[in-house]
């Protein structure tokens, strides 16, 4: 593998770190967040079984956001998925700055529909 390969690689994975010390923080502090319980068993899930090699993880206002970007801050032209908890389902929605591709409210995060958007999220450009 290619140092810039390996670099990618190493700045997905601490992304990952970062954001469940993220949510670990906010579950353990504060009781209204704790609607983010299963979002925060969904992000080991999803490490574990290796999706860190194919994501960015992080958070804006509350709302997990996983992109293919190798920095942090996304350019307006990136897509991005966010998944938001609601009180009784999450808010999916695969997007970039300017447009909105697909949205979705599902009651599960096991739903196939969470699983597509990876899909096509997966297909674009590490950039």
């Amino acid at each position: 593998m290619s140092a810039t390969a390996e670099e990618i690689l190493d700045r997905f994975r601490e992304s990952w770190i970062a954001t469940e010390k993220i949510y670990n923080n906010l579950i353990d502090s504060y009781p209204g967040f704790n609607r983010l319980i299963p979002v925060y068993i969904f992000i080991q899930k999803l490490r574990d079984s290796g999706q860190d090699k194919y994501f960015r993880l992080g958070t804006y206002n509350n709302h997990l956001i996983f992109s293919r970007a190798i920095d942090a801050e996304l350019r307006a032209d990136q897509k991005f998925l966010k998944l938001e908890a609601k009180d009784d389902s999450y808010e999916i929605t695969l997007k970039d700055a300017k447009k909105m591709y697909r949205q979705y409210k599902i009651k599960d995060l096991e739903d196939s529909r969470l699983t597509g958007l990876f899909e096509i999220l997966k297909e674009t450009l590490i950039d």
